[in-house]
C-alpha cells in the first residue's frame, strides 16, 4: 500500500509539472503550419477533408470559440485531451496489474518523450492516440468478459478513431490480428455484440468514404499512394535508430521486452490473457510500421506512428521493470526524464525568438514556426498602402493558412505549387475556390517564401509565378533568423502587366564557405543576378551593417546551369569584396549580401555565419 501511494504521489506531481510546461509552451509557440491548415479547415465546416477525416478540424473550431483566436485556444482541446492519456493507461494498467503498477505506468506515458509532448500541437495524432487507448482498453475488459458497457466502449472508440485519421484502419488491423492470435480473441469476436460495435465503426468512416467517391479519390490516393513511394530504401534504417532515442533507449528495451512476451503462449503473468493482449497489440503494429517503414514515406514527419503501440506496450511496462534490478531501473527512470526535458525544451526554443535565432543555418532550425508574427504585420503595413480592395495572394498553403489565422480570413488565394500537392492539400483548396490562375481584377498583395523551395528549383519557380501573375516589381524583403527564413512581399496592380519575367535576386558565396574560421582580411567571391533587369550593384552585409561595396561584373558565367536565366548582364555577374576584420570581437558572425536591381529593388540575402579566431 506505501508503495501504491508513493507511485501515485510521484504521477501526480509529475501531471501537474508536465501540463502546466506544456500549456505555458502551447501559449507561447507559434503555430505549425498543419494547425494552421487544420484551423482553416475547422473555418470552413465539413464532414471530411480532403487530408484528413472531420475531427481535427471541428476541435480547432471549438478550440477557437472558446479560447478565441490565439493559438492557445485553438490548442485547448487537444491539451485536454493529452492531459487524459496518463490517467487512462493508469487505469488500465492498475486494472490488470495492480494500483502500483498502474500509477508508474501512467508516469512514464508522462515521461516518454513521445507521448509527453502530445496536446501541445493541434495534430490529429492527438485524437486518435486518445482513441487508441480507448480501445485498448475496451478490449482488454471484452476479453475477460463481454458485456453491453465494453461493446459500448469500444463502439464509442471505433467512431471516434475514424473521424481521426485514415492511419486509424492501421489501429484496427493491428488489433484485429492481436485477437485472432488468442483464443479468447477469436471467442470474443463470435460475440454479435462485439459485432455490433465493429459496425458502428465501420459506419463511421462513410463521411470519408463519400468525400472520397465524390473527389476522385483525392485523399485516398493521396494517403495510400501518392505520399509513398512504395520501394525500399535504405533510408528507412533511420526510424530504427531514432525511434529508441524518441522514447530513450531502456524504456525502449523495456517496451521491446513486452512485446516478446506477447508471442510466448505459456507466459504465465497473473492475467495472462490481457499480458498477451497488450504486447501482441504493441509489438505487431510496432513492428509493422518498423518494416513499412522501408517502403513508406520518410521526407515529411513519421516519427510518431508508432504510438498506439506504444501505449499497449507502455501498459505492462512497469512489470518489465520491476524484474530489472534497482540499478537499471533508476537509470531508465533518470534517461526517461532527461528525454522529456530534451523534447520540452526543443519546443521552448522554437517558442523563443532569440533561442531560435541560435539555430539559424542548422538543420534543425524550426523555419515552419518562424516568422510568421513579422510577416502578419508587414502584411497589414503594406496592406494600408494599397487600395481597399487589395486581396492577400500566397504563394502557397502554408503561407495562406498561417497569415489567414493572423489575419482572420480563411479564404485568402493560394497559387498552384508543389508544395500543395506534396502535403495533400490542393483538391481541399480547389473545393474552397482558392487556387488562384494568377488572374484578377482587382489589386493583389503576393507573399512567397524562397525557403519553401529547393534552392536548385528556385529559378524555375519564380519564371512559374511570372507565367501566372506577370513580371514581379520590387518586392519587401521580411527577413529573420539571419534570413533562414525569408518572405517576398510584391504588391501587384489590378491588371496583368506585360513584359519579360522579372523575378527577385538570386546569390551565391563561394568564399568564404559557411562556418570558415577567417583571418584578418577577408576575401570574398561569389556570383549574383537578377531575370529581366540585372542587378546594378552588390554590398556585403556582415551583423546586418554595411562592410564594404563589392566590385560586381566579373566574368563568372552560371547561365550553363541556370539554363533559363534572362539576366541582360550574363556571363558578368561575379563580385569580389574584400573587408578588414580587426574592428571585430572574436567569435561568430553573420555575412550576407545588399543585392541592388536595376529595377530599384533591394533585397537582402540570406546570411551565413563565420568565425574570427581569438586574436
Amino acid at each position: 500500500m506505501q508503495g501504491e501511494q508513493r507511485a501515485r504521489a510521484i504521477f501526480l506531481s509529475l501531471w501537474v509539472i508536465v501540463t502546466a510546461i506544456k500549456t505555458f509552451v502551447a501559449w507561447r509557440l507559434p503555430l505549425f503550419v498543419d494547425e494552421a491548415f487544420y484551423w482553416q479547415e475547422g473555418q470552413h465546416l465539413a464532414a471530411a477533408y480532403s487530408d484528413l477525416p472531420g475531427l481535427t478540424a471541428w476541435l480547432t473550431r471549438l478550440g477557437v470559440e472558446i479560447g478565441g483566436g490565439h493559438r492557445l485556444g485553438l490548442r485547448l482541446p487537444f491539451l485536454l485531451l493529452g492531459a487524459l492519456l496518463p490517467w487512462m493507461v493508469a487505469r488500465i494498467s492498475a486494472r490488470w496489474f495492480g494500483g502500483r503498477i498502474g500509477w508508474l505506468a501512467g508516469s512514464l506515458t508522462l515521461l516518454m518523450p513521445l507521448s509527453a509532448t502530445l496536446g501541445i500541437l493541434a495534430v490529429p495524432d492527438v485524437p486518435m492516440a486518445f482513441t487508441s487507448v480507448l480501445c485498448l482498453g475496451a478490449g482488454a475488459k471484452l476479453l475477460r468478459d463481454v458485456d453491453a458497457g465494453g461493446a459500448l466502449l469500444l463502439a464509442a472508440g471505433l467512431l471516434v478513431g475514424a473521424l481521426s485519421h485514415y492511419r486509424f484502419i492501421g489501429v484496427i488491423g493491428f488489433g484485429f490480428i492481436a485477437l485472432l492470435l488468442l483464443p479468447e480473441g477469436r471467442r470474443m469476436l463470435r460475440d454479435a455484440r462485439v459485432w455490433m460495435a465493429l459496425t458502428v465503426g465501420i459506419v463511421a468512416w462513410l463521411p470519408l468514404l463519400a468525400w472520397n467517391l465524390g473527389n476522385q479519390d483525392a485523399g485516398l490516393r493521396f494517403q495510400l499512394v501518392e505520399r509513398h513511394p512504395w520501394s525500399f530504401q535504405a533510408t528507412g534504417l533511420w526510424f530504427l535508430v531514432i525511434q529508441p532515442l524518441l522514447v530513450t533507449p531502456l524504456l525502449c528495451l523495456a517496451m521491446w521486452q513486452v512485446g516478446v512476451a506477447g508471442f510466448r503462449p505459456n507466459h504465465g503473468d497473473t492475467y495472462r490473457v490481457q499480458w498477451r493482449y497488450f504486447a501482441l497489440v504493441g509489438g505487431v503494429s510496432t513492428l509493422a510500421i518498423f518494416l513499412f517503414g522501408f517502403f513508406t514515406d520518410v521526407e515529411r514527419i513519421s516519427f510518431h506512428w508508432p504510438l498506439p503501440g506504444y501505449f499497449a506496450l507502455l501498459v505492462a511496462a512497469p512489470v518489465v521493470l520491476s524484474r530489472w534490478p534497482r540499478h537499471w531501473r533508476r537509470i531508465t527512470w533518470g534517461l526517461t526524464s532527461v528525454g522529456l526535458l530534451l523534447a520540452l525544451a526543443y519546443y521552448v526554443m522554437a517558442a523563443t525568438p532569440s533561442l531560435r535565432e541560435e539555430l539559424a543555418g542548422n538543420k534543425f532550425y524550426p523555419r515552419n514556426f518562424a516568422g510568421w508574427r513579422p510577416l502578419a504585420v508587414a502584411v497589414r503595413e503594406e496592406l494600408a498602402d494599397m487600395p481597399a480592395d487589395t486581396k492577400v495572394l500566397a504563394g502557397n498553403f502554408k503561407i495562406g493558412a498561417e497569415l489567414g489565422f493572423r489575419l482572420g480570413d480563411a479564404s485568402i488565394e493560394v497559387l498552384p505549387h508543389a508544395l500543395n500537392d506534396k502535403h495533400g492539400r490542393t483538391a481541399q483548396l480547389a473545393l474552397w475556390g482558392l487556387i488562384s490562375d494568377g488572374g484578377r481584377s482587382t489589386p493583389r498583395l503576393l507573399v512567397l517564401a524562397p525557403g519553401d523551395q529547393r534552392y536548385r528549383d528556385l529559378l524555375q519557380r519564380y519564371h512559374q509565378v511570372c507565367d501566372l501573375v506577370g513580371p514581379l516589381p520590387p518586392p519587401r524583403v521580411v527577413a529573420l533568423d539571419h534570413g533562414n527564413q525569408r518572405f517576398l512581399l510584391f504588391q501587384l496592380p489590378a491588371e496583368k502587366q506585360p513584359g519579360p519575367c522579372v523575378t527577385p535576386a538570386m546569390a551565391w558565396i563561394d568564399t568564404p564557405l559557411p562556418h570558415e574560421e577567417v583571418g584578418k582580411v577577408v576575401e570574398m567571391q561569389g556570383w549574383a543576378f537578377k531575370d529581366g533587369v540585372g542587378l546594378s550593384g552588390v554590398e556585403v552585409l556582415v551583423d546586418g551593417r554595411v562592410m564594404a561595396t563589392a566590385d560586381y561584373g566579373a566574368e563568372y558565367d552560371v547561365s550553363g546551369y541556370w539554363k533559363i536565366s534572362t539576366d541582360p548582364n550574363h556571363p558578368k555577374t561575379g563580385f569580389t569584396a574584400r573587408f578588414d576584420t580587426t574592428a571585430l570581437a572574436p567569435g561568430r558572425h553573420w555575412l550576407g549580401l545588399r543585392l541592388h536591381g536595376a529595377d530599384g529593388s533591394v533585397e537582402d540575402w540570406k546570411e551565413q555565419p563565420f568565425e574570427i579566431p581569438d586574436r
